[in-house]
This record gives structure tokens, C-alpha cells and sequence, in this order.
């Protein structure tokens, strides 16, 4: 099996190979750690994750970061609002963000290196820029010269004059050209700040990601994903003063972009307001629902959030892992079927890989015999592992959200129910039924007997 991935860079899908089987590289633009994320910022970490987990699969050796950028204007302006020092705004949404991309089932990255952890890196790569004269001091300030890099625009492709077209509005004195790009800039007292060649100053945002991958992977990395979004000038920025900075080397063999999701007709965004946190979401519904809802769509394509995908993946699951209770007799461990490994081979095709467990489960419902039922548990159990999903207890998932307490209430009422129908006294059984459906109580007959989920 190869696995083919779509190049942002190149707009074609290849069959991917890594420069050092031994060594795969990736690296994924992470959080700015000033708030609590959007469900959109958790995309990339759910489906990226999912490549993660593919790639170890494959070539066994993945060292794969995550970036967090702890200091940025956004995070500055937050801990001058709440009068603390900006470790306060940090140290806090940082966790917050691990917490909550935990719930989401998103496993932690190898390498996970923080914008203030690596000041000197990026220094150093600074002044690598200026001494080839890529970059130019002015004013406390450092610049890229995009004029400098005759590739700049080869990721997004756009053309240099639609590019310069809004860096002309207030262009800043210092800058030589309109679009040339801040790699450090001058702290007052008040802000956070470090000593440089060029004076007490911070780094700009895009020089981080470039000075962090450098350090923990190499100069060349296999792959850097993303959100479209960041697509440019963000990451379009990272490939000038990276390959710039390396004699010209390739930075990223291999972009990976996912699609923006879609709320209420319009793109989510912190700016327009209509954004769902995921600190919120995964307190309202099942996380795994959330996870399930985000791989529902091709990674590529943008993503229509509503309450309603929500509510069909609850739905979906409750099927999945009600196939997987009715099969708790059956001795069986996860095997990925090779169906699921050749979707996700195409370019990460989590809608046919979920399409697939669909069909695994009906034909794991329909299955007779003893031997039947053990090889489509292990392939629906192995096929969720895939993609990160059915690996709780079934009772656990039905039980979602309950103490133990109002779990021996409800189960006694069911109890109550079945024996006001075993003694033909069916108003009884009739009230204690809409009772629990007040309460959000859903009940199954099944041939082992009465159960019941939360709706």
C-alpha cells in the first residue's frame, strides 16, 4: 500500500515518500494561546491526528510537532485588559487548549515547542536573513524583503501586485516595499521583550514557525499542514525566510491544508463572532460525537457545522456502539481492515473510511455465526481505532453524562416498567414509558431484554 496526499504546493495529489523512512517530519501551526479555541481550530488536530497515526502504521518512525505561540499582540492586549503578566493569559489556554483537544481524542504531539522557548533560534535565523540580505533593520524593526525571494507566491499562487494590493493601505515608513513582512519589532517597557542585536523587541508571528520546525526537525521537513487559511501569508511567508534562511533548501516537501468550517452561512471566525468554543461543546454533547461530526467531511472541503451534524453523529454512534454491546460476548480485539487503510491511503478519505464502518456494523448485525461475529467485531473495533473512535465501553457511552445514582433510578423505573407489563398493567407501564421520555430516556426491546440510552 502507498499512501497518496494532496500537495497544496504542487495542486496535485502524490504518492507520498518521505526523505528518511526512518525519520518522518511533520509539523501542524498550532494555537495562540489567548482564549479558548473554536471548534474550527480543533480540524486540523482531529484529521492531522488521524494522518499522525497512519504514519506510524506505515513507516513506524513519525516525529511530528505541534506549535504553541505564547507571545503575540492578541495575548498582550488580553493581559493588559485583565492586569496580569501574559504567563497568566498563557499558561492558562495553553492547558485549556490540551484539555479540550484531549476530550476530543486527539493524541498529544511528540514535539509541542513554544514561541518564548526559542527566542534565541530566532535570533539567530534573523540575523542568518540579514547577512544574506534577505532582511534589513529599520527603526528597532527587522523586515523580510520579499522582493528578495523570486519564489515568493508559489503556495498560494497569487500574483504579486494582488498581493501588495492591501499592504499598501498605511504602509509603516521603515518598510522598503509594501509587502516586505515584520521578523522582530521594538517592546516598550510595558511589553514582553528580549534583548537583540536590534534592540529590547519580540519576534513577528511567521518567523517562529520557521526558527521551531528548524530546530526540532531539520532544515527540510516531509510535511507542514495547516488550515487554508494560514495558507497565506502565513505560511507562504514561512517557506521565504525559511528557504532563504538554508541556502535555499525546500522547507516543506509536502503542504497539507484542511477547509474552514462553515456556521450560520459563513465562515467561522473569532472577528464575525459566530463560533462555537470547543471548551463549551465538549460539556453540551459527547466528545466523540464532535470528533465523528469533524472527520464527516473530506478534509479538504469546507465543513456546514450545525447542531443537527451533531446530533446525527450522536445517533450514528449510538448504533455503532450499540452493535458493539449486543457483541460483548463475542472475544475479539481490533484488527484495521485493509479496506479502511487503502481509503485512508487516498488522501484521507475519513467520509468513505466512516461510510465503511457503517457497512461493517450492519454486516457485524446481520452476522449468525460465532466466528462471523468475532471477525467483524475485530474489523468495527479496528476500524474505529483508524480513526480514533469506538474504543470506549459501550456502557460507558450510553451512560454519558449520568452519576451512578441517576443511573440506579432510571434502571429501577425500567425494572418497574417491565414488571407493570408482566402483570398486564399497561397504563402503568405506558406513564412510567413517557415519564423517562420527559426526562430525555430513550427505551430499546431488544431479545436480551429492555435498555435504555440518553437522547
Amino acid at each position: 500500500m502507498s499512501l497518496h496526499l494532496y500537495n497544496s504546493l504542487t495542486r496535485r495529489v502524490e504518492t507520498f515518500v518521505p526523505a528518511d523512512p526512518a525519520r518522518v517530519t511533520m509539523y501542524v501551526c498550532g494555537p495562540t494561546v489567548y482564549n479558548y479555541v473554536h471548534i474550527g481550530n480543533a480540524r486540523g488536530p482531529v484529521v492531522f491526528g488521524v494522518l499522525a497515526e497512519l504514519l506510524r502504521r506505515r513507516f513506524g518512525a513519525l516525529a511530528y510537532a505541534r506549535n504553541i505561540t505564547d507571545v503575540d499582540d492578541k495575548i498582550n492586549a488580553a493581559a493588559r485588559e485583565q492586569g496580569v503578566p501574559i504567563t497568566a493569559i498563557t499558561d492558562r489556554f495553553a492547558a485549556a487548549y490540551r484539555e479540550d483537544m484531549a476530550a476530543l481524542g486527539i493524541t498529544p504531539p511528540d514535539i509541542e515547542p513554544e514561541a518564548t522557548g526559542h527566542i534565541g533560534e530566532i535570533i539567530a535565523m534573523i540575523e542568518r536573513l540579514i547577512d544574506s540580505g534577505h532582511a534589513y533593520a529599520a527603526e528597532g524593526h527587522v523586515l523580510f524583503s520579499v522582493a528578495s525571494f523570486d519564489g515568493y507566491g508559489k503556495l498560494s499562487r497569487r500574483d504579486t501586485e494582488d498581493m501588495l494590493a492591501g499592504a499598501r493601505v498605511d504602509v509603516a515608513p521603515y518598510k522598503r516595499d509594501p509587502g516586505d513582512f515584520v521578523l522582530w519589532k521594538p517592546s516598550t517597557d510595558d511589553l514582553p521583550g528580549w534583548d537583540s542585536p536590534w534592540g529590547r523587541g519580540r519576534p513577528g508571528w511567521h518567523i517562529e514557525c520557521s526558527a521551531m520546525a528548524a530546530a526540532h526537525l531539520g532544515e527540510t521537513i516531509d510535511i507542514h499542514a495547516g488550515g487554508v487559511d494560514l495558507q497565506f501569508p502565513h505560511h507562504e511567508n514561512e517557506i521565504a525566510q525559511s528557504e532563504c534562511a538554508h541556502g535555499g533548501k525546500p522547507f516543506a516537501r509536502w503542504w497539507l491544508h484542511n477547509g474552514m468550517l462553515n456556521f450560520g452561512g459563513a465562515k467561522m471566525s473569532k472577528s464575525l463572532g459566530n463560533i462555537e468554543k470547543v471548551h463549551d461543546l465538549v460539556r453540551k454533547h459527547p466528545p466523540e460525537a464532535l470528533r465523528y461530526a469533524l472527520l464527516s467531511a473530506h478534509y479538504r472541503q469546507p465543513l456546514d457545522w450545525s447542531d443537527a451534524l451533531i446530533e446525527q453523529s450522536v445517533r450514528t454512534l449510538d448504533r455503532l456502539y450499540g452493535t458493539l454491546r449486543d457483541l460483548a460476548d463475542v472475544d475479539a480485539s481490533a484488527v484495521i481492515p485493509g479496506a479502511i487503510e487503502t481509503i485512508l491511503d487516498d488522501d484521507l478519505n475519513t467520509p468513505q473510511a466512516l461510510a465503511e464502518i457503517a457497512r461493517i456494523g450492519g454486516e457485524a448485525r446481520k452476522a449468525d455465526s460465532v466466528a462471523d461475529k468475532a471477525r467483524l467485531k475485530a474489523e468495527l473495533l479496528g476500524a474505529g481505532l483508524a480513526l480514533g473512535l469506538l474504543q470506549q465501553d459501550p456502557a460507558t457511552w450510553f451512560a454519558r453524562g449520568a452519576g451512578s445514582g441517576d443511573d440506579a433510578r432510571i434502571q429501577a423505573l425500567v425494572d418497574e416498567r417491565h414488571a407493570a407489563k408482566q402483570a398486564r398493567d399497561f397504563t402503568r407501564a405506558d406513564a412510567i414509558r413517557e415519564q423517562l421520555a420527559a426526562d430525555g430516556i430513550l427505551l430499546e426491546d431488544t431479545p436480551a431484554g429492555v435498555r435504555w440510552k440518553r437522547a
